[in-house]
């Protein structure tokens, strides 16, 4: 009988934690709090860019293409005919 009360009285608790969880994340005063947070954030972040200067790009054609056959004395391996040999 105590064991079971015990039972009854741990799901009560967990639905009475979900109950009061929800009910804080669903309330307009947490809406509002977030959403003050995030336009902060906002302001911060455009107030903090404004003192950034743009700097140009120097990696215009900094690539060079190589010809594959350049290097001709290079042995070519093959994974599966060396496990074949054994």
């Amino acid at each position: 009988m105590i064991k079971e009360l015990k039972y009854v009285l741990y799901l009560f608790l967990i639905f009475i934690f979900i109950f009061f969880s929800l009910r804080y994340y669903i309330s307009d005063e947490y809406k509002k709090k977030t959403f003050r947070s995030i336009k902060l954030i906002d302001e911060l972040n455009y107030s903090a860019n404004d003192g950034i200067t743009i700097l140009n790009s120097d990696t215009d054609n900094i690539i060079e293409y190589v010809d594959r056959n350049i290097n001709d004395n290079k042995k070519e391996y093959k994974f599966w005919e060396l496990l074949k040999k054994n």
